[in-house]
């Protein structure tokens, strides 16, 4: 299926950030040989509601039949599209810190499509080093051409680097910094504030909540077992 059979429409926040969930848990039912999943499947592998699967995946068109389910191959695809995985993306990364370096040196880090163009860091004892095939460059050097840009550097920096970004045409970026960032309209902001993540994890530990909770994704990651994944369901609507 190619985007143009897509009906393209906007996407909630909430689902947006359910669609990798999704996109992960299809890649490993087609890694075990499955052709097809139904909603119900899809939302105890998630954590959600097979009502939620549906009505998240009607986003990107029709894709499934009542009675059978999506097939994973197709979901696949069209997740990835909606996730712009078939579009050319180059990343910079700004501040290599042990964040920093951590998230360059990752294996999952870049999505497909994404590129690693440019490293920057204030450190002299950084600068002119490699990481990850790349030369380290000054912090105030000029930007290479990007359409992201990961800022991994103190909040005290965070601002002024922002700025820098936007200046060069850079108008998405991924935020590490535990500061608030104010861009112009047309900017794309998306903050990871892991002290935040932590507070909430924690909420739902003492609570037994969690949007996500109960997915085998999840109990799998955590118990190291293999996964016992459950039967298609005759008469299911996708």
């Amino acid at each position: 299926m190619t985007s143009s059979r897509l009906r393209r429409r906007k996407l909630s926040e909430p689902t947006i950030a359910r669609l990798p969930v999704y996109e992960r848990i299809v890649e490993e039912w087609i890694g075990l040989g499955r052709a097809r999943i139904d909603s119900g499947q899809l939302g105890e592998l998630a954590g959600v509601t097979a009502t939620t699967v549906r009505r998240d995946l009607a986003g990107l068109g029709t894709l499934g039949t009542r009675g059978a389910g999506y097939d994973v191959a197709v979901l696949q695809t069209c997740i990835g599209e909606a996730l712009g995985h078939d579009q050319h993306c180059d990343v910079v990364v700004i501040g290599l810190g042990n964040l920093g370096r951590a998230l360059v040196n990752s294996s999952s880090f870049l999505t497909r499509g994404a590129r690693l163009v440019g490293l920057y860091d204030a450190d002299p004892e950084v600068v002119g080093t490699e990481v990850a095939g790349l030369v380290v460059r000054r912090i105030d050097e000029p930007l290479v051409a990007a359409s992201v840009a990961v800022i991994c550097v103190p909040a005290a920096a965070a601002q002024a680097v922002a700025d820098r970004c936007v200046e060069v045409g850079i108008h998405a970026l991924l935020n590490f910094a535990p500061q608030v960032l104010t861009v112009p309209l047309g900017t794309a902001v998306h903050d990871v504030d892991l002290s935040i993540e932590l507070q909430v994890l924690l909420y739902h530990l003492h609570n037994g909540t969690g949007p996500l909770g109960g997915g085998l994704l999840h109990a799998l990651a955590r118990n190291g077992a293999p996964p016992t994944l459950p039967p298609m369901v005759e008469g299911s609507w996708h």
